[in-house]
């Protein structure tokens, strides 16, 4: 393998680390429901919408196997992590540790809700790198803002969707869900928004220093 190569495999490395270890991340702080200007959400929707900036940016220099690859890596993570936390959590607590009860408390998560996070993942970024490059096939290299945008907007409402739906149908009235749905994907909507000049300079980068030899 050429020194230029295995600087491209290095950065893919980079982008899969920090991609799935946001996913890992932003599973674990959604216990927390956040108050934001009055819209209750989960404190996992400030760092997951950048998952979706991760897909794109590696569907963009990589193609649409890699980022495949790289959504395949996040739902073994998410799982692997799930199933060690709930592993602890039925683990005998040490008679000098006072805090099981909290613990399960923080770090519990029903049936429904860890079915509902894998499903609405595994779905919405499929989705994503799917819509991606069949837009990037029509569009040819330009316009990376238009099939960046496109796509994450429209997984990011199948994602959004699909959790409230699985995890909370039959628990709260249907206008309560619809009103969760609406408010999670404006947030994530504004979050698309504001990062696409960050998705234009990190895959700009990242194409300028494949470009260049690597000492």
């Amino acid at each position: 393998m050429s020194e230029q190569n295995k600087w491209q495999e290095n950065r893919f490395l980079y982008l899969t680390t920090l991609f799935v270890t946001l996913l890992v991340v932003a599973n674990i702080v959604s216990a927390k429901v956040i108050d934001l200007w009055g819209m209750l959400l989960p404190a996992a929707v400030i760092g997951y919408p950048f998952t979706y900036l991760l897909t794109d940016a590696i569907s963009e220099l990589y193609g649409e196997k890699r980022a495949k690859q790289v959504v395949y890596a996040g739902f073994c993570a998410n799982l692997l992590m799930l199933l060690f936390v709930q592993a602890t959590i039925h683990l005998p607590a040490a008679a000098v540790w006072p805090n099981q009860e909290a613990y399960e408390t923080i770090m519990s998560s029903s049936l429904r809700t860890v079915i509902a996070s894998l499903l609405s993942y595994f779905v919405a970024q499929m989705v994503d790198v799917k819509l991606f490059h069949a837009i990037k096939k029509r569009t040819g290299e330009g316009k990376f803002w238009l099939r960046k945008n496109v796509s994450t907007l429209i997984s990011q409402l199948l994602d959004t969707a699909i959790f409230i739906v699985v995890a909370f149908a039959a628990t709260m009235p249907t206008s309560a869900l619809l009103q969760m749905i609406l408010f999670q994907y404006l947030v994530k909507t504004a979050i698309a928004m504001i990062d696409t000049p960050l998705s234009y300079m990190l895959v700009k980068r990242m194409k300028q220093t494949a470009a260049t030899p690597q000492a």
